[in-house]
């Protein structure tokens, strides 16, 4: 059992008090601030362009918190030609294609409803984009699922659906996206080939710890798929990359966020990484955004883990470093 003394302190009033030395409420108070000023200054800053005349297609966008739709409003922020956005769950495609084309009229934007990891649908809208706009320059795999149930609840069938969505939608992405980057059109202003296929993993894929086993399976998978896949697409001009996102506050979290805050715990979600808070849908969309623009032109094979810090140490007893 770790040392209270370490982890634990009290002020002369019994406020409990992180190993920093700030009472948890204060610092719940921080991370509520930052994470508002985050989202102020999401789309707040001037639009630079980083993604001017390219053609983009991002699935996993139905959520009302989730990655997808943040990435989706960051990249029609940044410029970008036309926007396929893709869902299982179309309920809230139209709201986010409004909420796009109100503020970026500029942009273009199709909803498609259909499942990331059909096979035809994946081929299709490829083919849509290279018949509409003469090119693809990005393809966001974000859709996914997780789950909570212990190894001995996980079925067969329960354990091949969490592969199927998390890990073939990846696959079909990478296999059709890629294809379609490397069609050149000097009409559409692609002369060279290329684009870039990012892919959305979990720190549950990098270590043991942050999900079910079949969840950190299939991202443990989703990270090897964005090492071995540039490999197999070599001098195509086309890169591929994942993120790792860690504890996120999104659709598909709402269950933790809302058991804490159902205990009056809140305070303490994302305490064991080293900002000592969780991130919020945001935060990954701006990685999204370098991984699909030309800064990250030399950026291939890589895995981003956007975990505050959270996979980068061995387990630690909260101020203690020996």
């Amino acid at each position: 059992m770790p040392d209270s003394k370490s982890t634990v302190a009290y002020d002369k009033v019994g406020t409990v008090k992180s190993a920093g030395g700030k009472p948890k409420d204060e610092l719940y108070k921080q991370t509520v601030a930052r994470l508002e000023q985050i989202q102020t200054q999401f789309t707040g800053t001037p639009r630079s362009g980083r993604l001017r005349g390219k053609v983009c297609v991002i699935t996993g966008v139905g959520s009302l918190k989730g990655i997808g739709r943040a990435a989706a409003i960051k990249y029609a922020h940044e410029g970008a030609q036309h926007l396929y956005l893709l869902d299982f769950d179309g309920e809230n495609l139209p709201d986010l294609k409004s909420t796009i084309q109100k503020a970026y009229p500029d942009v273009k934007v199709t909803t498609i409803q259909a499942d990331a990891a059909d096979e035809e649908a994946i081929s299709g809208i490829c083919k849509q984009a290279l018949q509409e706009e003469g090119r693809l320059d990005v393809f966001f795999a974000n859709a996914g699922v997780a789950t909570q149930q212990h190894i001995s609840e996980i079925g067969s069938d329960e354990f091949m659906r969490t592969l199927r969505i998390n890990v073939l939608s990846c696959f079909l992405a990478v296999k059709y996206a890629s294809d379609a980057m490397t069609k050149t059109n000097v009409s559409r202003g692609k002369e060279i080939g290329g684009g870039s296929i990012i892919l959305t993993a979990s720190v549950a894929g990098l270590q043991s710890g942050a999900g079910t086993l079949d969840y950190s399976a299939s991202k443990a998978a989703v990270v090897n798929m964005a090492k071995t896949a540039p490999y197999q697409l070599q001098k195509t001009g086309v890169r591929v990359n994942a993120i790792c996102p860690g504890l996120i506050e999104t659709g598909m979290t709402t269950f933790t966020f809302e058991y804490a805050k159902s205990r009056g715990t809140q305070a303490k979600i994302g305490q064991l990484n080293p900002l000592g808070r969780y991130g919020i849908a945001e935060e990954i969309a701006n990685v999204a955004l370098f991984l699909a623009s030309d800064e990250a032109s030399y950026v291939n094979g890589a895995f981003y883990a956007v975990d505050g810090g959270l996979s980068a140490s061995l387990p630690v007893v909260p101020g203690r470093w020996a």
